[in-house]
C-alpha cells in the first residue's frame, strides 16, 4: 500500500500552488466585499489547461482521473480563495462526466473541447425548490415536440447560471410514477442556457459572494433530441457518474479549506501574546487545533480512497459519500476553531478566518446534507431499513 503521490501528482500540486499564490488574501477579500466574479483567476486556470484535467485527451483534455482532479481542487480550495476559488471551476471539472461516459461520439466532439478550453461556461440544473434533496420528485418537464422537447419548470441553487451559456439539465420526460421507481422517467440534457426562455435570478447569500447562486425559471425552452444524453428516462443513473466524483471533489475542497484555517489559526496562536505568553502555549488552544489536524488528515485519506475507487471502475457510492461527509464535518469544525482561536479578531474580516467559516458551510450543506449521507451509509452499507 503506497500513500505517496506520484511525481506527476506532486507536479500538479506544486504548479497549482504557484498559480494560486498570485491571488492572495487581499484579492479574495475584495471579491468577497464586491461580489465580483474572479475573472483573472479563472483565466489563469484556463491558461494552465486545468479545466480538462479529467477529460479525454482526444478532445484536448489531460486524460487523468478523479484522483488528480481531487488534488487540483484540494490545492485550489486550500489557497486564499477557499470555496470562492473552487466554485469558479468546480462544475467544469466534474459536470461533464456523464457526457464522457454516456454521450455519443458526435456529442463529445461538439461539447467537450469548448468545456476544456473554457470557451463554454457550464451550470448544473438539478435541484428544485419543491424537491430539494428528493431528486426523484422534481417536476420540471421536458415534453416531446417535433424532433425534440419543450421544457418548463424551475431550478434553484444553480451556481454560475448568471454567466453560463450551457446547462446540464435534469428534467422529467414521463410523469412521476412511484410504482415504476422513484427516479425513473428522468432524462439528462446538455443544452444552451437560452435567456429568451430562461430567467436567471441571483440569490443573495451568506458567503461566496464572488460566485453567483441562482434561481432559474424555464418557460418553453426548446431542446433538440440531439442534446439529450443517452436514453430517455435514464438521466438519474447517468447523473450518478457526475455525482460521485462531485462528492469526492467537495470533500477534497472542504479539507483544503479546513487545513488553511488550521494553518492561519496556528500562526496566530504562535504570534499572539496574552498574559506574557503566546496563546499557542496553552493546551486549550493546542488540543482543538491538533485534533482538527488529525481529522482533516483522515478525511483526506478517505477522499483519496474514494477517488481511487472511481478511477479503478469500482462501485464507490459509499466511499464518495463518506469522503464528502468526513471532509465537510472536519473542515467545519476546523474553521470554527480557527475563528475561536483568534478570539474577537476572528470576527474581523481582515484575518480571513470568518470568510473561511462562512464558505465551508457550503460543502457541509451541499450537494447533499450530512443527514442523508448518514442514512445512505446506514441503509446501503449496514443493511438497516430505510428511514424516510
Amino acid at each position: 500500500m503506497d500513500f505517496s503521490l506520484s511525481e506527476e501528482q506532486v507536479a500538479i500540486r506544486e504548479a497549482v500552488e504557484r498559480m494560486c499564490a498570485s491571488f492572495d488574501d487581499d484579492y479574495w477579500l475584495e471579491r468577497d466585499r464586491t461580489g465580483t466574479f474572479p475573472e483573472a483567476f479563472r483565466a489563469a486556470l484556463i491558461e494552465g489547461g486545468w479545466l480538462g484535467i479529467a477529460m479525454p485527451e482526444e478532445f484536448g483534455g489531460s486524460g487523468l482521473g478523479i484522483t488528480e482532479a481531487a488534488i487540483l481542487m484540494h490545492t485550489i480550495a486550500g489557497s486564499a480563495g477557499a470555496m470562492s476559488a473552487a466554485s469558479t471551476v468546480h462544475i467544469n471539472i466534474f459536470g461533464p462526466h456523464p457526457i464522457v461516459v454516456f454521450g455519443n461520439d458526435e456529442q463529445k466532439q461538439r461539447w467537450l473541447p469548448d468545456v476544456i478550453t473554457g470557451r463554454t461556461t457550464v451550470c448544473f440544473g438539478v435541484t428544485e425548490p419543491d424537491a430539494g434533496l428528493d431528486t426523484g420528485s422534481i417536476s420540471t418537464m421536458a415534453e416531446k415536440s417535433g424532433n425534440g422537447y419543450v421544457v418548463n419548470g424551475k431550478k434553484i441553487w444553480t451556481s454560475t447560471a448568471g454567466r453560463a451559456d450551457k446547462i446540464l439539465l435534469l428534467a422529467r420526460t414521463s410523469p412521476y410514477d412511484k410504482a415504476a421507481g422513484h427516479t425513473r422517467g428522468l432524462s439528462l440534457f446538455y443544452t444552451d442556457l437560452d435567456r429568451d426562455y430562461m430567467q436567471v435570478r441571483e440569490i443573495e447569500k451568506m458567503g461566496r459572494a464572488a460566485v453567483d447562486s441562482n434561481e432559474v425559471f424555464i418557460d418553453g425552452l426548446p431542446v433538440s433530441v440531439e442534446d439529450r444524453i443517452g436514453e430517455e428516462g435514464m438521466g438519474f443513473r447517468y447523473l450518478l457518474h457526475g455525482l460521485n466524483p462531485e462528492r469526492v471533489l467537495v470533500g477534497a475542497e472542504a479539507v483544503g479549506i479546513g487545513q488553511r484555517a488550521i494553518a492561519l489559526a496556528s500562526r496566530y496562536a504562535r504570534d499572539r501574546v496574552v498574559f506574557g505568553r503566546p496563546i499557542g502555549q496553552n493546551q486549550a488552544i493546542q488540543h482543538p487545533l491538533a485534533d482538527s489536524w488529525m481529522a482533516l488528515e483522515a478525511a483526506w485519506l478517505a477522499c483519496m480512497r474514494a477517488a481511487w475507487a472511481y478511477d479503478s471502475g469500482q462501485a464507490c457510492g459509499a466511499e464518495a459519500n463518506a469522503a464528502k461527509y468526513l471532509g465537510a464535518e472536519a473542515a467545519y469544525k476546523a474553521c470554527e476553531r480557527a475563528v475561536m482561536t483568534h478570539g474577537g479578531m476572528g470576527y474581523a474580516r481582515e484575518f480571513h478566518v470568518e470568510r473561511l467559516w462562512r464558505e465551508v458551510l457550503i460543502p457541509r450543506i451541499a450537494p447533499v446534507s450530512p443527514q442523508l449521507i448518514l442514512c445512505y451509509i446506514a441503509e446501503r452499507v449496514l443493511g438497516l431499513p430505510k428511514s424516510y
